[in-house]
């Protein structure tokens, strides 16, 4: 997940951070340093990939998206 997928996932649920870093169980800070583009553990980025999952979000892979750009949708 990249940051500005995050940033994407969290405007298209309207969600907060302290929402997601609650969801994700993770600190604020956590969500802050992330959408920086900050490195993370890996399993602390998974935590919070699956709050949004869990939530309905689809991460669309940049080589796949069709348009070579990184994205989100909402599953329906």
């Amino acid at each position: 997940m990249l940051p500005i997928q995050c940033k994407m996932a969290r405007t298209a649920l309207q969600m907060g951070v302290k929402e997601l870093a609650e969801t994700a169980n993770v600190s604020t800070n956590t969500i802050v340093r992330l959408e920086r583009g900050e490195e993370l553990k890996p399993r602390t980025v998974a935590s919070i990939r699956s709050a949004f999952e869990a939530a309905g979000v689809i991460f669309i892979d940049g080589e796949y998206s069709g348009d070579g750009g990184p994205g989100i949708r909402l599953a329906l």
